[in-house]
C-alpha cells in the first residue's frame, strides 16, 4: 500500500464519515475534526475514532470533506498544522479551488482534489454508510504541480473504497458535473416545487415516477446552494439548452404540433438510452417481472430469498403502493433468461408473480 499512515477527516457528515468507516475497517489510524460537536460526537461513536484533541498523532494524509464555500480555508489552515502531509478534498466542485491552491506552490504538491460520485438525499453522519462509494466513480483532478506521490495517494483511496478511478482537469470536470449532476437537481428541485400548488389529497394518487423523478428533490438546500452557486458559469449554458427545450415543447402543446411534441419526447428517450448499465458497460435491455406481495415487512426479503435459492440475478427493482390498498407492486428487473425462471418459480411458490415483459 502507498498509504503507510494516519488519516485525518475534516468534516464528519455523510462523504467524511463514510470514508472514514471505510478506513477504519482497513485498520486505519484516524483522526476526526468538524465545527458542529454533534457531528462530530456521532461520528466518533459510529467509527470508534478519535478527534485529534490530545492527541499527538500526525496524519500522513489530511482530507478535507468539508462544504465547497469553506474548503480551500481548511485546507490552508491544516497546511500551516501539518506541512508535510498530503491534502485532499472531496468537494464537487473544482476549478476555483484549484487556482487558489496553485497560488500556493508548496501546498499545490502536496494537494489534489477528489470528487467520489455518491451521496445520498439524507445528509450527516447519521447516514453514512462503509459501501457508499462501492463501484461508484472516483473523479481524480490534479493541481499543475501535484508530485506523483500525491496522485498515486488518492488513486489508492478510490480503490480502497471500492469504486472505479476517473481523471479529469478541473475544469472538464466542473463542465461534467453540471450536466449529469447539478442539472438533475435543479429539474427535480423544480418538480417538488411544483408539487406546492398541488391539492395534498390528490398527491395521494402519485405513482413511482412522481417519486423517482422529485427523489433529488429532499437534497440538503444549504448544501446545494454553495454547488449550484460555485459552478454556476458551467451550468446556465446547459441550463439555458433545457429551458428552451421546455418553451419549444410548451409551445408545441400550445398549437397542438403533435409531430412537435413526439420529437421532444423521442429526444429524451434517446439522450436516456446513451446512459450505460453497470459497470460502465453498454445498456442492456432488461426483462421485467411484477410482483404483487402484501404491505407487510420482510416480502421483499423473502422474494430475495427466492431469487438467491435458484441462482437468479437481479439487476434493479422498483417499488409502488397502491392508494389506499395494504398491497405493494415490487418489478424486478433481470435477464430474459432469469426473467422466466424466477417468474415460474414464484407462481409455483404461491407468490403473485405475473409474466415477464419488455418496457
Amino acid at each position: 500500500m502507498v498509504i503507510k499512515g494516519a488519516i485525518k477527516v475534516v468534516g464528519c457528515g455523510l462523504i467524511g464519515t463514510s470514508l472514514a468507516l471505510r478506513l477504519k475497517e482497513l485498520g486505519v489510524p484516524l483522526l476526526l475534526s468538524d465545527s458542529s460537536s454533534k457531528n462530530l460526537l456521532l461520528a466518533q461513536d459510529l467509527v470508534g475514532a478519535n478527534s485529534e484533541g490530545g492527541n499527538d498523532l500526525v496524519p500522513e494524509i489530511v482530507i478535507v470533506a468539508t462544504p465547497p464555500d469553506v474548503v480551500f480555508k481548511v485546507v490552508k489552515d491544516e497546511f500551516t498544522r501539518y506541512p508535510n502531509s498530503i491534502f485532499i478534498d472531496v468537494n464537487g466542485i473544482k476549478s476555483k479551488l484549484v487556482n487558489q491552491v496553485q497560488g500556493i506552490s508548496a501546498l499545490s504538491e502536496r494537494f489534489i482534489s477528489v470528487h467520489p460520485m455518491a451521496g445520498r438525499e439524507i445528509s450527516g453522519p447519521e447516514s453514512a454508510r462503509a459501501d457508499l462509494f462501492e463501484s461508484r466513480a472516483w473523479i481524480i483532478s490534479q493541481t499543475q504541480n501535484s508530485s506523483q506521490r500525491t496522485v498515486e495517494i488518492a488513486k489508492e483511496l478510490g480503490r480502497i473504497m471500492g469504486a472505479a478511478i476517473y481523471e479529469l482537469d478541473p475544469k472538464t470536470h466542473d463542465s461534467v458535473i453540471a450536466g449529469i449532476s447539478h442539472l438533475p437537481q435543479i429539474l427535480s428541485s423544480a418538480l417538488g416545487g411544483s408539487l406546492e400548488n398541488e391539492d395534498s389529497s390528490h398527491l395521494n394518487l402519485a405513482g413511482q415516477g412522481l417519486r423517482d423523478v422529485s427523489r433529488l428533490a429532499d437534497s440538503d438546500p444549504d448544501l446545494w446552494v454553495a454547488l449550484l452557486a460555485g459552478n454556476s458559469e458551467e451550468i446556465l449554458p446547459k441550463l439555458s439548452l433545457v429551458i428552451n427545450r421546455l418553451s419549444t415543447l410548451s409551445k408545441a402543446l400550445e398549437m397542438g404540433e403533435s409531430q412537435a411534441i413526439k420529437s421532444f419526447l423521442s429526444e429524451g428517450r434517446a439522450g436516456r438510452n446513451r446512459i450505460p448499465g453497470k459497470h460502465g458497460l453498454a445498456k442492456r435491455d432488461y426483462t421485467f417481472v411484477p410482483i404483487v406481495i402484501d404491505d407487510k415487512p420482510g416480502g421483499l426479503a423473502r422474494i430475495f430469498n427466492e431469487c438467491a435459492a435458484i441462482d437468479v440475478n437481479v439487476e434493479d427493482l422498483t417499488m409502488e403502493h397502491s392508494p389506499g390498498q395494504a398491497v405493494g407492486l415490487i418489478t424486478l428487473a433481470l435477464s430474459e433468461r432469469d426473467a422466466i425462471k424466477l417468474q415460474k418459480h414464484l407462481v409455483s411458490k404461491g407468490w403473485l408473480a405475473h409474466s415477464p415483459r419488455k418496457h
